[in-house]
């Protein structure tokens, strides 16, 4: 009797990490952070058709190209110091969309702001996150 009562506490353990796997595999929090942030003007493919797209005076890049303008290579570095934007980038001229690592910045002041936190390591974070994902747009 102890066997199965051990035995079903073990399948019953198994299955719930199962279920904990499959629900993580499910979370993309790049194309979360893409969805909330970067749609609205790029649109949902990424191909700078979004929503909004007709109000802005420039048009929104097309974010699906960024590696075959980059003659194959995905151009890390440079679309990290764009969304990050808290730095001018030169030849980038001037500033056409939002500032997110400031806005992710106040954002962890206002999520953390109760437990100890490196602010930066939260902006670099989301920051990554996106950049996955555009990299996985590009065609």
């Amino acid at each position: 009797m102890k066997l199965t009562t051990v035995t079903y506490s073990l399948g019953v353990f198994l299955c719930s990490i199962g279920n904990l796997s499959v629900a993580a595999e499910r979370v993309d929090f790049g194309r979360e952070e893409y969805r909330e942030n970067c749609l609205i003007c790029h649109g949902e493919a990424g191909d700078g058709n979004g929503p909004y797209a007709h109000m802005l005076t420039k048009s929104a890049s097309d974010l699906t190209k960024l590696a075959r303008e980059n003659r194959g290579v995905f151009p890390f570095t440079r679309v990290y110091e764009v969304i990050d934007g808290r730095e001018m980038v030169q030849g980038h001229g001037t500033r056409d969309m939002p500032v997110w690592g400031s806005a992710y910045r106040v954002l962890s002041g206002e999520v953390m702001f109760e437990v100890p936190y490196n602010p930066e390591l939260f902006v670099r974070s989301r920051i990554l996150a996106l950049i996955e994902y555009i990299s996985r747009l590009q065609k």
